[in-house]
């Protein structure tokens, strides 16, 4: 059931807006004066999660909706919605009925999913039907991944350049629906690198790689994290033939626990449907993080994105040093709204924040808000 919004005046829906990275994005919205229905399963929890945790609430033009996640009820709501903004994961679950809404309406979709299954999903299944309806389809806009590209796209300026050695790094805790991403990620799906615009799997007992970190002395853990967004990205771009991403926490005791984490919740889960595995590894999260992180400290939570970009005749080094990772996303999904309200994106169908945006574009609006510093770029001929 819903009760439908007036998504002529309200022309956002931001799906899941009372999780961590659904308030923030809620907040943005609001700096940027776009009018948006707050939506998702519990409207009591929705309003409250309002009224207590959105920064300047008061002054926002918005409303709540409670909506059923199924698709008939999902297009009913987005109904003269020009952009979705997803939050509700994991997306590869609970993504499909979505972006099927979205198709049915017209609206733009997009989400922050670490999850490069349901990337691979959207850019083989979804591409082409939003595409063919002049819409965007941009799954992944998001600090660990956008930021990341951001800084690759700037190494790339320099053409001949064909192999991505990636590494993304935040300071913080996971909050409740990333420690759920990150074990179904590990349970459910397998992590792919890109090596000659193939994908190819990471080794699941490969455990952690240790990354020389620009700006400091000790090496940090990095695992693979899924694989990230960047080689579902890149596989079809003609610059680029090789992407690795890996990724962790500045936190080394808890990048040491992760792998243990995940190996005890697979064997938890041996032989377990796919309805069972969803529900124990859930309650397997739940262990690690049952509740929402205080609030992003910037002198605390900061972000750090390296870029190695190599050819045959030529490398570049960028680094995007940041902090507030979530702020981040919150933002750059803002300004994703705000951007597709006022004009078509660069690009329709399947495309990643930068492809739809522009990278220098992305760039300047984390900048104007104070969340990362101007990238340091360093060029061998």
């Amino acid at each position: 059931m819903t009760t439908s919004p007036d998504t002529t005046q309200k022309p956002v829906v931001v799906y899941g807006a009372s999780g961590y990275t659904g308030r923030l994005i809620c907040e943005y919205l609001r700096e940027y004066g776009v009018p948006f229905v707050a939506a998702g399963r519990d409207g009591a929890k929705l309003q409250a999660s309002m009224d207590r945790n959105v920064a300047g609430i008061e002054t926002a033009d918005y409303e709540v909706v409670e909506v059923t996640h199924d698709v008939a009820s999902l297009t009913e709501l987005f109904t003269g919605a020009q952009v979705v903004l997803n939050t509700v994961g994991p997306f590869s679950k609970w993504g499909p009925e979505v972006v099927e809404a979205c198709l049915a309406t017209g609206a733009h979709y997009t989400d922050t999913t670490g999850e490069q299954d349901w990337l691979i999903t959207c850019d083989e299944k979804y591409g082409a039907d939003f595409a063919a309806a002049g819409l965007l389809l941009a799954p992944g806009i998001a600090q660990m991944y956008t930021t990341g590209e951001i800084a690759a796209e700037v190494a790339l300026e320099r053409p001949g350049l064909d192999t991505l050695d990636i590494a993304v790094f935040w300071g913080g805790s996971p909050t409740i629906a990333s420690t759920q991403t990150i074990l179904f990620n590990a349970a459910l799906s397998g992590a792919h690198y890109l090596e000659q615009n193939a994908y190819v799997p990471f080794d699941p007992d490969g455990g952690h790689t240790q990354l020389v970190i620009p700006g400091q002395h000790e090496v940090a853990l990095a695992l693979p994290w899924g694989g990230t967004s960047h080689p579902v990205w890149y596989r079809k771009d003609p610059r680029v033939a090789n992407v690795k991403a890996l990724g962790g926490v500045f936190n080394r005791g808890l990048m040491l626990a992760v792998p243990q984490i995940v190996a005890g919740a697979i064997a938890a889960t041996e032989g377990m449907d796919a309805d069972e595995k969803y529900l124990a590894l859930a309650a397997a999260a739940a262990t690690v993080m049952s509740e929402m992180p205080p609030r992003e400290n910037p002198r605390l939570n900061k972000s750090l994105d390296s870029v190695h970009a190599s050819g045959p005749l030529g490398r570049a080094h960028c680094v995007i040093h940041g902090n507030q990772n979530y702020k981040q996303t919150g933002l750059l999904q803002a300004y994703a709204a705000y951007a597709l309200l006022q004009q078509p994106p660069r690009r329709v169908g399947f495309a990643s924040g930068c492809q739809a945006f522009g990278h220098r574009e992305l760039l300047g609006v984390l900048r104007s808000f104070g969340l990362v510093s101007e990238p340091v770029l360093t060029v061998e001929s």
